[in-house]
């Protein structure tokens, strides 16, 4: 059988950083409150000029030196994010236009904090389909345009930047030891869209908005549904939780995190955690987590890995994945 086989990965962060010292002078917050009650210390922040597609194309050339391919290899895009450069057309085009990809299709799809998970099952779906055999997916966001700077509920949770993989198509015995994606589960429940919202769009406003979010409660439906649509994978594919080497969940919050981690009885070393330099990026934050893991040696060839993500929507998602 034909099984989507992770060729390479790459990442981008905007160069500048804030730290929560920083952000205390112009928000009426501090670097103790952030820290208690979310692990973050730092977020990057785009550039003047600087759009969720020129983070895009950073992250992919990256990816694709990774793994050792060319654009030309490529027929498939599939780019995740909430914040795109304009309301239409696809910023999955510009970035296709930008690396030279001039055969297949390129699109975006939109799960904000889950959008990654939901990028890579389209993605595995079309490859196992036979309408791709080489797909890049991609996560990028410049959450930073959409944040209310005077709401210190949320300002303070969110940062930019990209991350991607590549995919390619191979055969496979179809076994749980094989390399590729084993195994992905989408889910979304529209009844509790008001949790985690922007309050515009051309439709109804004309105007882009801001985030507007219900923290506590969208803790409370994380936890749980992360766990649910983790044991749901892990039995698509026959496996149990003990036989994860790496959790690499949307970087959120380090509490949602840790209590994913500890419904899953993994301990904290089999966690990649970012959320403290990264902040929440969004659809960005599961390929940036996997791109620094990978990097520092942590993730290896034949590692079992496990994403998982929550968004607004609601909805949420898991990948099983052995490197």
């Amino acid at each position: 059988m034909i099984r989507s086989v992770v060729q390479g990965c790459g990442s981008y962060l905007p160069e500048r950083v804030v730290t929560n010292e920083e952000l205390s002078r112009t928000v009426d917050t501090t670097d103790e409150w952030i820290r208690q009650r979310s692990g973050i210390c730092q977020r990057h922040i785009a550039a003047e000029g600087e759009f969720t597609s020129h983070l895009a194309i950073k992250a992919s050339q990256r990816a694709l030196d990774h793994a050792g391919l060319n654009a030309s290899d490529l027929d498939l895009i599939v780019l995740a994010t909430a914040t795109p450069d304009q309301t239409f057309p696809a910023t999955a085009t510009r970035v296709q236009a930008a690396l030279g990809m001039t055969k297949g299709a390129a699109f975006d799809v939109q799960a904000v904090c889950a959008g990654f998970v939901y990028g890579v099952s389209v993605a595995d779906s079309l490859i196992k389909s036979g309408l791709a055999s080489t797909a890049l997916v991609i996560g990028a966001e410049t959450f930073s345009r959409i944040l209310d700077w005077d709401d210190r509920g949320t300002c303070v949770l969110f940062g930019d930047g990209a991350g991607a993989i590549v995919l390619r198509g191979e055969q496979g015995a179809g076994t749980p030891a094989d390399r590729g994606i084993l195994a992905n589960a989408l889910h979304s429940d529209g009844r509790h869209h008001d949790l985690l919202y922007v309050d515009g769009g051309p439709s109804s406003t004309r105007t882009t908005g801001f985030l507007r979010m219900e923290g506590k409660e969208v803790f409370k439906h994380a936890v749980v549904n992360m766990a649910t649509v983790v044991g749901e994978v892990l039995e698509k594919a026959g496996l149990e939780a003990k036989d994860v080497d790496w959790l690499v969940p949307h970087q959120a919050n380090k509490r949602i995190i840790d209590g994913t981690g500890r419904k899953l009885g993994l301990p904290p070393e089999r966690v990649v955690v970012t959320v403290d330099k990264h902040a929440n990026t969004s659809a960005a934050s599961i390929p940036l987590a996997l791109d620094v893991a990978v990097k520092d040696g942590r993730i290896k060839k034949g590692d079992l890995l496990l994403l998982e993500g929550i968004g607004g929507g609601l909805s949420w998602g898991a990948s099983l994945v052995r490197w």
